[in-house]
């Protein structure tokens, strides 16, 4: 049984500002790998994978072949979210991530060795299935993990602005991934891109698993995890153990608040809160790329670059949007960024099919801060403030991995097929006014969350 130095609030078990530094890096180098990795994938689906992987269909119906091959991934998410959140939840958050890099890493590397499908047919496509899956099945719990372990670590006054840097992670993967591909499209001719050049970012990936890596071997245990009254030696009591604990007076009341509490309401406010981000996510990153160059006939060079731009943008929006949070709260905030972002849905696309190169950019660059990173900043924290600590990351997982199905990968489906089907360009600003009510109904029924104490084992509501 834990001793009573084991029932101190929160801030008993300290970690110094290296430590704090180091969990920065960790968190953020190993969600910009994994935003990396499926950017690489989403920019090669929408430009080059329909050609290589599908050759025997018409354009339109590559494209959505492609993107329904990126949408399998969120599938393998969902069972990783499951499996690696709970031996988050139990055994602790380092060793977790540990596990998931390595998985996303080498995944994604072997994508660059893959044969097409004109050496071997249609293994081709299958293998690169097999491939995606065990890259979504490592991320399903890097992002919740890397959000998890920065968030408790952060000092309350700051936890916003600090766990706004899995955002920046985020926004560095979407950077470096679009970057190299804006680099390939304008120095390498159509024929060098099919037959080599798309091989390139994924086996640059490599590099980054490695460092990453490294940098989380040296990483020390969240210090909420192992500060909860239901850890004894870096192992959480299992439910029948926790129940006999909390039958003695001395750890009755936060034993029994974690383990008596209905759980559900925080987990589909959490769900809500996560559609608006990952919906426009889909559309704006990864859809409107393809979009834009398949049916616009635009140069694909101009939307890739529009991603950069965004992206560079970012890195002031995200950690303002998280001070922001700190200073007003989460629930203002998110109300103000979704109604911001629905009325600029359809403004945003008039903008990007007005045939002048400048206001695409322009729509485009603003569709990413307003609809995405500002949403995802604001997620990173809001989001494992809203559940207790006990099945912190599990939940969290779940929310974002389940939110990814729903909105992220089907969404890009959808939006193929009603494109095809209207021949015009209102259901993807339709689709994005969607996403951000959802969002924005949630943000309303939520509680503020801004100080909660992370150590508490019950949800917020």
């Amino acid at each position: 049984m834990k001793d009573s130095t084991h029932m101190e609030p929160a801030g008993a078990v300290t970690r110094t500002t290296r430590d704090l530094v180091r969990a920065a890096m960790s968190g953020w180098l190993g969600t910009a790998m994994e935003f990396m990795d499926f950017q690489l994938y989403s920019l090669a689906a929408a430009i080059v994978f329909n050609k290589i992987f599908f050759p025997d269909v018409s354009p339109a119906i590559g494209l959505i072949a492609a993107m329904a091959t990126y949408g399998v991934g969120y599938v393998a998410r969902l069972a990783g979210a499951i499996y690696f959140g709970r031996m988050g939840d139990r055994i602790g958050r380092k060793k977790v991530l540990i596990i998931t890099i390595l998985l996303m890493g080498a995944s994604t590397t072997l994508i660059g060795v893959l044969p097409t499908y004109a050496v071997i047919g249609i293994f081709a496509p299958i293998l690169l299935v097999a491939l995606r899956l065990i890259q979504g099945f490592g991320a399903g719990a890097e992002i919740a993990g890397a959000t998890v372990m920065l968030a408790e670590y952060a000092p309350v006054q700051r936890r916003g602005l600090v766990s706004s840097l899995v955002s920046l992670g985020t926004n560095t993967g979407t950077l470096a991934a679009s970057g190299l591909w804006a680099i390939l499209l304008a120095v390498l001719s159509e024929d060098q891109l099919l037959t080599w050049g798309w091989r390139v970012p994924f086996l640059l990936s490599f590099v980054l698993m490695v460092f990453a890596v490294w940098v989380r071997r040296n990483l020390k245990e969240s210090p909420v995890f192992e500060e909860r009254p239901d850890v004894v030696d870096g192992v959480a009591m299992s439910r029948t153990e926790a129940e006999a604990a909390f039958q003695e007076e001395k750890e009755k009341g936060v034993l029994e608040a974690g383990l008596r509490q209905r759980k559900g309401k925080a987990f589909f406010l959490a769900l809500g809160l996560r559609f608006g981000q990952a919906g426009n996510s889909g559309l704006v990153q990864t859809f409107l790329v393809g979009y834009i160059a398949a049916t616009l006939l635009v140069d694909r060079s101009i939307p890739t670059s529009a991603i950069v731009y965004g992206s560079l943008v970012g890195f002031v929006t995200v950690p303002v949007v998280g001070l922001l949070g700190d200073r007003f709260g989460r629930r203002p905030m998110y109300i103000a960024v979704t109604l911001l972002t629905i009325a600029f849905a359809f403004p945003m696309m008039l903008m990007i099919i007005s045939g002048s190169t400048a206001a695409l950019m322009l729509g485009m660059i603003l569709g990413l801060n307003i609809g995405v990173l500002s949403l995802f900043s604001l997620e990173s924290v809001t989001m494992a403030e809203l559940f207790g600590s006990r099945t912190r990351f599990t939940q969290l997982a779940l929310a974002k991995e389940i939110g990814g199905i729903l909105a992220t990968a089907i969404g890009p489906v959808v939006a193929a097929t009603l494109t095809a089907v209207t021949g015009s360009w209102w259901p993807i600003a339709a689709m994005l006014v969607v996403y951000s009510l959802i969002t924005l109904l949630s943000a309303v029924l939520s509680p503020e969350t801004r100080g909660r104490d992370l150590v508490r084992l019950e949800d917020a509501v």
